[in-house]
């Protein structure tokens, strides 16, 4: 849905130039939640501004649904992209109906239509119509306001969001909820979505698929399972830091550990658990359960073909805790 090829970005600063982007090379697939991270200065937000051509490329070009934007009429290419920030954006002057319905007005549809867009939008993101519709952003808290962007973005059905650090302004209690509500909102709409964050948690709990940059370049991209087992050097490691140890146990699922097993299923006395469970879920349902036996088997439906002992279980848990140690990686 999303190339960039071989894009760079050069800024004039103070009679120097800075190279904001450096050839920088990659794909965002459809449906995909795609998540920009790096330290301040990485080249993220630029990045994302030009993709909706608010920053123009110095060199190389970039596509959208397979169209060189530098084609498209800036405009028309923004009406077609969802864009969500950190500090909102909402009009103080218009109602909560009115801020989710202005992209969809300029499309001149109906008045009917916008209605039945807000009301489905607003109902999508956890604001009932019926209360909040008539509402200002003044009379709203801060995760209320963050709602009504994500909703606004998705006024006018784009196949694009674009969302610049957008819950970064609010308290930690918020943040959590808005991440399982986005999370839930992409479960159900499937939008290609580039998400930029300083939030390491916040990267590995959203993303499809991870970008880490640093200076102007993709340090590594892929899966979050592809950053904490197979770094692409020191700085990946370092960047996700402390978290590691957890975030392997999440991002390790029972279907990559389980191994054929034989017989004809569990005994009442050991527990059966989906393939699609992390480690970390796997241990907190044996801690709950107490089953018996030497292991769990592993596998979708009553008939579950795959096992997994407890030492194995023991085992990932201790590679991931190992991994997180001082110096691990020189050992």
């Amino acid at each position: 849905m999303i190339a960039l090829e071989h894009v760079s970005k050069v800024f004039a600063s103070r009679g120097r130039t800075v190279r904001a982007v450096d050839d920088v090379s990659l794909e965002v697939g459809g449906g995909e939640l795609c998540v920009f991270i790096g330290p301040s200065g990485s080249g993220k937000t630029t990045i994302m501004r030009m993709i909706n051509r608010l920053e123009v490329p110095t060199s190389g070009r970039i596509l959208v649904d397979k169209r060189d934007v530098s084609t498209v009429d800036p405009v028309r290419l923004r009406r077609t992209i969802g864009y969500v920030i950190q500090q909102v954006g909402l009009f103080a002057h218009f109602t909560v109906a009115g801020n989710v319905a202005i992209v969809p007005r300029l499309l001149g549809r109906s008045v009917d239509a916008r209605r039945r867009k807000v009301e489905e939008l607003l109902r999508l993101v956890g604001l009932p119509p019926e209360e909040f519709a008539h509402r200002y952003p003044r009379e709203l808290s801060g995760g209320q306001q963050q709602r009504v962007g994500v909703a606004r973005a998705l006024a006018a059905d784009p196949p694009i969001v674009l969302m610049d650090e957008p819950f970064g302004a609010v308290d930690p209690i918020t943040r959590k909820q808005l991440q399982r509500e986005l999370r839930r909102i992409q479960a159900e709409v499937r939008k290609t979505i580039v998400f930029i964050t300083h939030d390491v948690s916040e990267a590995f709990l959203l993303a499809d698929r991870i970008v880490l940059l640093s200076d102007g370049h993709v340090v590594q991209s892929g899966t979050p399972a592809d950053l904490l087992r197979r770094p692409a050097g020191a700085f990946v490691t370092d960047f996700i830091g402390n978290d590691r140890a957890l975030l392997t146990l999440q991002h390790t699922r029972l279907a990559e550990l389980a191994k054929p097993a034989g017989g004809d299923g569990p005994p009442a006395h050991e527990l059966p658990l989906p393939g699609t469970l992390s480690v970390l879920e796997a241990l907190r349902h044996i801690a709950a359960r107490r089953p018996g036996g030497e292991g769990v088997w592993v596998g979708e439906g009553s008939r579950p073909d795959r096992y997994l002992t407890y030492a194995d279980l023991v085992t990932a848990l201790g590679q991931a805790v190992a991994a997180n140690a001082p110096h691990a990686r020189d050992a």
